[in-house]
């Protein structure tokens, strides 16, 4: 007699439920990398900077006239007027200062009355020279008289010709009273003052020229040629944003005996009005001819026995490309490049190794190296 509590175990329908069960487990595990797969990396990257393979020189110098001249009196007086001052902006012709015109003006008087008595002697001389030689060819005068007459006549056409001389180097000297600028520039030092009595070519009135300015700076003897053969700018401390090409115009042949460095002269063509004299520069030369280079961290090549590589990552779409690049030099930590990749473009710098050129990625972070 058999107990209806207890019924058998159907064993192959638990065995297909196992099975079943099993196989939703695995399908679920199989696609869950698959969505992970998915997701963009993040990459660590940084953009890339060409800049010339020799590095710029930069100088402090100042900003000074090309041409400053000192204008001084062409003859000797007391000074009556000085009419400009230092920072006066003058232009060609102005009057500068006046000399005492009182002296002069007797010499200009005592050369008009010379020219007036030569003036006379010379007609006396002449018509005496025209009667001897009338009566000479009448046979009324002698030789003698006729060569006496004609010297005399000579000596006062030389008397008259000094005399007109005279008159002209003294209404000269009497112009040269008025000290005139001879061009347009800026008074630099006035080293006269009224009343004080100065000689011919004594420095009265310095002026500096405004058409061309230029940048002076002292260059070590180690970069004399990199100066004679690079190309330079001048950017000023009151306008840093501004650079203004500069040439070299001058070097000086010898060193200074107490820096041992030697002074150049940049001129300025673009310089205008803004640019004061005086005003503290940054002169900056660099090489034309250098080759541009670009230097990113050595972590950041990707190399695969194909030649050097790097990975450009697209922020915007997460995209990875392999791009071959020209390498220049290997340095202790970072690896100098001459192309292959263009400026600005960001670089995947860290685990380059593990990275897919079909994989997408998500730029978290940008360093400027």
């Amino acid at each position: 007699m058999s107990d209806s509590r207890f019924h058998p175990i159907n064993f192959n329908g638990l065995a297909v439920v196992v099975v079943v069960f099993g196989a939703l487990t695995l399908g679920a595990c199989s696609k869950a990398p698959a969505e992970k797969s998915e997701e963009a990396r993040p990459v660590l990257v940084a953009p890339v900077h060409y800049e010339t393979l020799s590095p710029q020189r930069s100088f402090v110098g100042t900003i000074r006239p090309r041409i400053e001249t000192d204008m001084g009196f062409r003859v000797p007086g007391k000074v009556a007027k000085r009419l400009v001052e230092v920072g006066q902006v003058v232009e060609v012709g102005q009057p500068l200062a006046v000399l005492d015109e009182v002296d002069l003006k007797l010499q200009a008087e005592q050369a008009d009355a010379e020219l007036s008595a030569a003036t006379g002697v010379l007609a006396q001389a002449s018509a005496a020279e025209t009667r001897t030689n009338d009566l000479r060819s009448r046979g009324w005068s002698t030789q003698a008289q006729l060569d006496q007459v004609k010297a005399s006549a000579d000596e006062a056409r030389a008397r008259l010709n000094r005399a007109q001389r005279s008159v002209e180097l003294t209404r000269n000297s009497l112009s040269y009273a008025n000290l005139l600028a001879d061009s347009r520039g800026v008074v630099t030092a006035t080293l006269v003052e009224p009343g004080q009595v100065v000689a011919a070519g004594q420095t009265a009135i310095r002026v500096a020229r405004s058409e061309e300015k230029e940048a002076v700076v002292a260059i070590p003897e180690t970069l004399v040629n990199f100066a004679r053969s690079g190309a330079a700018y001048v950017t000023l401390w009151s306008e840093p944003g501004k650079q203004y090409v500069a040439k070299l115009r001058e070097l000086a042949p010898t060193a200074d005996p107490a820096t041992r460095t030697y002074l150049a002269k940049f001129s300025l063509p673009d310089a205008g009005n803004q640019v004061s004299l005086g005003m503290t520069a940054t002169l900056t030369m660099s090489d034309p001819q250098s080759e541009r280079v670009a230097r990113l961290p050595l972590s950041a090549l990707f190399s695969q026995g194909k030649g050097a590589s790097l990975y450009v990552a697209d922020p915007e779409t997460g995209k990875l490309s392999l791009k071959p690049v020209s390498v220049k030099a290997y340095e202790s930590r970072d690896v100098v490049i001459s192309g292959g990749v263009d400026e600005g473009a960001k670089v995947v710098v860290l685990g380059v190794q593990k990275l897919d050129p079909d994989q997408k990625v998500r730029v978290v972070s940008a360093l400027s190296f």
